[in-house]
């Protein structure tokens, strides 16, 4: 056991590519496509999901995980939420405070009760939520959190964290509500470079970022395979898919390790790296 010295904050999170220390993902054991919410799972819909394959490559972004030095919790699985994989959308790390969501989908109310439990086992103390927010619309960078508004995320909610997170810049960000969350769309590998999906958005959103980030544009085809949702473990190394070739030369000549991953059969129900991670400490 480490020494009060040795020891890491149980909850802290600042920006979306500081060192991951600790991170929570549940397994897609019973993973499938019972309501279609997006364009990819009306794709798959009828081929829906394979269990066994997701598993497998689930595993391997976990094992990836741990050999870089990140702590990976499991949260359990239940046959009742086909989409539990995608533990980024049921609460979020803001600086010290933990949010869990209040779940905006039928299908997914009630995902956060074992995200709960183990807080409280942990005992780790932790805000709830109000008119609807999910962790995929929330991406935070130093002192600014970007919280996008969309069928899962209310601008009441974004003006609720301004209330309760102070000493953060709150920007409410709109986007096309058929990409679902803003990481489908927007992520930020860096303080100087982010990712967009620019048909996502207006004009004024995208000059917006452009002003602050260096902006790898994603192209159609890639945004389809979650071509802007990498997840970052710090120095300066992204998970992503193989399959987005052009993404993954962009970022390699930015100067990023790309860690390639073959997610394939997790994104048919629209979510990649980010979508299935909750990260609980970074530094």
């Amino acid at each position: 056991m480490n020494s009060p010295e040795e020891e890491t904050p149980a909850t802290k999170c600042q920006t979306e590519y500081d060192t991951l220390r600790r991170v929570i993902l549940c397994q897609p054991k019973f993973m499938s496509i019972d309501e279609v919410i997006n364009d990819v799972q009306k794709k798959y819909e009828d081929e829906n999901i394979n269990i066994e394959l997701a598993m497998k490559q689930h595993k391997e972004f976990e094992e990836l995980l741990v050999k870089h030095g990140v702590e990976v919790i499991k949260l359990p699985s239940s046959a009742k939420f086909p989409e539990q994989v995608f533990t980024r959308d049921i609460g979020f790390t803001v600086g010290d405070d933990i949010f869990v969501a209040e779940m905006a989908s039928d299908i997914r109310k009630g995902e956060e009760e074992a995200l709960e439990e183990w807080l409280d086992d942990e005992d780790i103390s932790f805000q709830t939520t109000t008119n609807k927010v999910e962790g995929g619309d929330v991406i935070i960078d130093r002192g600014t959190l970007y919280v996008g508004i969309s069928s899962r995320t209310s601008i009441e909610a974004a003006e609720k964290l301004n209330v309760d997170l102070p000493d953060y810049t709150i920007i409410p960000v709109s986007f096309d509500e058929k990409y679902l969350h803003l990481d489908c769309v927007f992520n930020i590998l860096s303080p100087e470079v982010g990712l967009i999906y620019p048909q996502a958005f207006e004009p004024d959103i995208v000059e917006m970022l452009a002003a602050t980030y260096k902006l790898i544009e994603v192209s159609e085809e890639e945004q389809f395979t979650m071509g802007t949702n990498v997840l970052s473990i710090g120095g300066k190394k992204v998970f992503s898919l193989p399959q987005n070739k052009q993404v993954n030369a962009q970022i390699r000549a930015r100067g990023f390790e790309v860690i390639e991953v073959d997610f394939s059969e997790i994104i048919k129900s629209g979510g990649s790296f980010r979508c299935c991670s909750m990260p609980v400490n970074r530094e």
